[in-house]
């Protein structure tokens, strides 16, 4: 069977579209807010636990914590941010004037 030759590709866009501006985000206070909430939880749980000497089904209610609520902090960064940044995103965009017929 014989190799056939693979047709031409399409010519290159000689003027690419212009790149639109990326907005500055304007929530740094609350991304820096939120990591601190973040950093607190994480390491602050290691030592909050040390004092919780109460047994649980056989595990320590300082691991407990450590394991599920710390996970509960950080969605609940993750969602607090997530609702910030597309409220921001909406207020920022305008929509594209549409021509009326």
């Amino acid at each position: 069977m014989p190799f056939s030759v693979p047709p031409p590709l399409p010519p290159a866009d000689p003027a690419p579209a212009p790149m639109r501006e990326i907005p500055v985000p304007r929530h740094g206070l609350l991304r820096g807010a939120l990591l601190i909430v973040w950093a607190a939880a994480s390491f602050g749980a290691c030592y909050v636990a040390r004092m919780l000497d109460v047994v649980v089904g056989g595990w320590h209610v300082g691991y407990w914590m450590a394991a599920q609520g710390i996970l509960i902090v950080f969605m609940l960064v993750v969602v607090v941010y997530a609702v910030a940044a597309n409220r921001a995103e909406r207020r920022d965009t305008t929509p594209d004037a549409v021509p009326r017929a």
